[in-house]
């Protein structure tokens, strides 16, 4: 996960960076370090990817437009 994909992880999920950070139980500003492009352990990023997957997000790998996420389809829809 880059940073750009948390940014567009939280938007689609409404998370505000507080929100993020308590349900991967990290603290509001590493949330922010990750979006601004920061260096972070690989299990911080692993963290808050989680809290990001439970909230319904889909990580998309590289397809020659980069990177991206897309929202897990509900059953019945």
């Amino acid at each position: 996960m880059n940073s750009t994909q948390c940014r567009m992880a939280r938007a689609a999920t409404g998370l505000g960076v507080r929100d993020l950070a308590k349900a991967a139980g990290v603290s509001p500003d590493t949330v922010a370090r990750l979006e601004r492009g920061e260096d972070l352990k690989e299990a911080t990023v692993a963290a808050i990817r989680t809290a990001l997957e439970a909230a319904g997000v889909v990580f998309l790998p590289e397809n020659g437009n980069g990177p991206g996420v897309a929202m897990r389809k509900e059953k019945g829809e």
